[in-house]
């Protein structure tokens, strides 16, 4: 196992009706800005619930933040703040809103270009407006961690930042709003989380027992609940411990002492940037391609993967490591991820050359947790997910 240290104090509201105890988590006096989505919030209640919440504070609203948030929107915000002097963020929302609030927290006071932040990947250690969220899609774990992706429309760039300032001070997490969610959105949330686990697993063994059981135990709840929460979402057992995976994911903890990888999803962002394509549609589509091209590299992981998720047996390593990549396959078209990027784009001929003169041009020669995802590995994996 490798040295690490573990730092989140994000406080975790869990549970039903938690909302109303935003009057205690916001501090008193606090000047607000609330940021929120497309409006799905009025619909489904959880606006009039945050709002009867906050009696008594200032509140200015902010609204519009897209799925994949964009910068120039969110600079928009980061202008209200600094005009009407507020003091604090509160996301309402789901991984995009909070992402977004991420960057609205690090650019009000950022004295140079904001973009820096995006381009330089930059960690944010201070001098951050303090934020809080509502959690109303389960999917990112961005609610319990200090990452955020942000949009730059304009270049069509999806790019990562990140900081010990970035976490929220609090986040609720109810899972009862989960009841109003489209399907859609359901399935999406479950594969995120399920490759937000396998970006931080499916690398290399390192002898970190209790993080593989871990992830391990994320793994094998996503793949006992998915199917089962998309069609019965009001179910609270199946919602709660849905948004729990979803959270623990993502929040730190299954990847210290570890290698991480990654590299699913420094190409996936680019295929939503290029073609607005769901993130998590983006991950199914690459993910199972680039494990068969980094076989070799991977192959002891997916076999264990393959014995403790799949309980496939036998003696084989290599036939166990395929198999598992054939039983991924077939556990997200179970959740109705698309298999492949023609079916989501007709124009995805040059798609490789695209992305590896991006990751070029931004120095991202070596990718993945030893440094062989390469620009040739890139463009096979690319091929390879059309």
């Amino acid at each position: 196992m490798n040295n690490f240290e573990l730092y989140n104090p994000t406080k975790l509201v869990f549970g039903e009706g938690q909302i109303a105890k935003l009057k205690d988590l916001v501090p008193q006096n606090a000047r607000v800005i609330m940021v929120y989505g497309g409006g799905s919030i009025f619909k489904n209640g959880i606006y009039d619930q945050v709002k009867a919440a906050l009696e008594g504070f200032s509140v200015t609203e902010f609204g519009g933040i897209e799925a994949n948030p964009h910068y120039e929107t969110l600079m928009k915000a980061v202008e209200v703040i600094r005009n009407e002097q507020l003091d604090f963020i509160l996301a309402v929302g789901g991984g995009s809103v909070i992402d977004g609030a991420k960057f609205i927290s690090a650019a009000v006071k950022f004295a140079g270009d904001p973009k820096e932040i995006l381009h330089k990947r930059m960690s944010i250690r201070d001098n951050a407006i303090p934020f809080g969220a509502v959690l109303t899609i389960p999917a990112t774990g961005s609610e319990m961690n200090s990452g955020s992706v942000v949009t730059i429309a304009a270049t069509q760039e999806k790019l990562a930042f990140g900081g010990p300032a970035m976490f929220p001070v609090f986040s609720i997490c109810d899972p009862k709003v989960i009841i109003s969610l489209p399907k859609r959105q359901l399935q999406n949330g479950v594969i995120d989380a399920f490759t937000h686990v396998m970006e931080q697993y499916l690398t290399y063994p390192i002898d970190a027992l209790l993080q593989d059981r871990f992830s391990e135990s994320i793994l094998q709840t996503l793949v006992e609940i998915g199917p089962k929460v998309v069609e019965q979402p009001e179910n609270y057992t199946l919602a709660s411990n849905f948004m729990w995976c979803c959270t623990m994911a993502l929040n730190g903890l299954i990847q210290k002492g570890v290698p991480t990888d990654w590299a699913t999803h420094m190409i996936g962002h680019e295929l939503t940037a290029l073609y607005g394509i769901d993130h998590a549609r983006t991950l199914a589509i690459i993910a199972p391609n680039l494990y068969k091209v980094l076989f070799s590299a991977k192959k002891d992981k997916l076999a264990q993967y393959g014995r403790r998720v799949w309980n496939i047996t036998g003696n084989d390593t290599d036939a166990i490591a395929r198999e598992a990549i054939l039983k991924t396959e077939a556990f997200f078209a179970e959740m109705g991820m698309p298999g492949n990027l023609s079916s989501q784009t007709p124009d995805y001929a040059n798609t490789a050359n695209i992305i590896v003169q991006r990751f070029e041009t931004r120095g991202w020669a070596k990718l993945g947790e030893n440094g062989i995802v390469t620009p040739d590995k890139v463009k096979e994996i690319v091929e390879l997910s059309y």
